[in-house]
This record gives structure tokens, C-alpha cells and sequence, in this order.
């Protein structure tokens, strides 16, 4: 059985939802980045089960597409796997060096290697510090150090 989205056709359909950032005349969030995957159920494994990230949408739209997004914990964007869309085909594991901003590197590094992730030793490029990892088709991921953000 194929699922589908419905789009609301009225504005007081729209659900509100206060913990998300307002869209603003003149603004241009990001929302969605694609990742360019094998198997989209692996990938699914681990975002969801090694990562810990929110699966906000596993849906079929149309024969021979799937789209699955996943959210990391605390973001306003998401990831995008998928098949069937042209218009995001990129080579596998070709997205690189997307950054996660973490208040605590040493315990966000340590909470991911406790799931079972592969996680370098953090590095000290000139002050900013990094922890790098990546998913299985190999994309890569960085942890970056900001205790100063909110």
C-alpha cells in the first residue's frame, strides 16, 4: 500500500507549531539536505537506531519513490534519503563535512561511540575542535565545538 501526503489546501489547516522558527517575508530557511545513499533502509538503521535522530517521514508519494527524512536532535533541518527523485542524484557518499554544533564535544563524541558509531579523537584545528564520523556509505559528519551557543 502506497502512502500519501495531503497538502492542506487552507491556511487554518496548517498545524502551528510554536518550536518551530517563523518563515518570514524576505527569509530562506534551511530545511532539507539530501544524502546520497545505497540502500535507504540501511541508512535508515543508522540515522535512526545508531544516531538516535527523529524519523519525521517515511512515506511512498509515488510509485518507484521514497522519501525518508530524519531530523539530529535540537535542528530545525533535516536529512533527506531517498529514491526515485532526479532531481537530488548525487554520487554515494559523495555529501561531505556537514557540521552538528554541540555544546559538549567530549560527551556528544562519547554518546555516539556508546551507539556504536566510529568517531575520530577530537581534533584542534587552531582552536575550533572537531570529532569527524560517517554513515556507512560513507558521507561524513563533523561535530563542531561551540559552548557558547544557546
Amino acid at each position: 500500500m502506497t502512502e500519501r501526503t495531503e497538502i492542506p489546501k487552507d491556511i487554518p489547516e496548517i498545524p502551528v507549531d510554536p518550536a518551530h522558527p517563523l518563515v518570514a517575508p524576505g527569509a530562506f530557511l534551511l530545511e532539507l539536505l539530501p544524502m546520497p545513499v545505497s540502500d535507504v533502509d540501511r541508512a535508515k538503521a543508522f540515522y535512526g537506531d545508531q544516531l538516535g535522530w527523529v524519523c519525521d517521514v517515511d512515506i511512498t508519494p509515488a510509485d518507484g519513490v521514497r522519501i525518508v527524512q530524519f531530523t539530529p536532535p535540537g535542528s530545525y533541518c533535516s536529512i533527506l534519503l531517498s529514491t526515485g527523485l532526479p532531481q537530488v542524484d548525487m554520487p554515494v557518499g559523495s555529501q561531505r563535512g556537514l557540521h552538528l554544533v554541540v555544546k559538549d564535544l567530549e560527551a556528544a563524541r562519547q554518546q555516539l561511540v556508546d551507539r556504536g558509531v566510529e568517531v575520530s579523537a577530537i581534533e584542534d584545528l587552531g582552536g575550533v575542535f572537531y570529532a569527524w564520523f560517517a554513515d556507512p556509505d560513507g558521507n561524513t559528519w563533523a561535530l563542531q565545538h561551540m559552548p557558547w551557543r544557546p
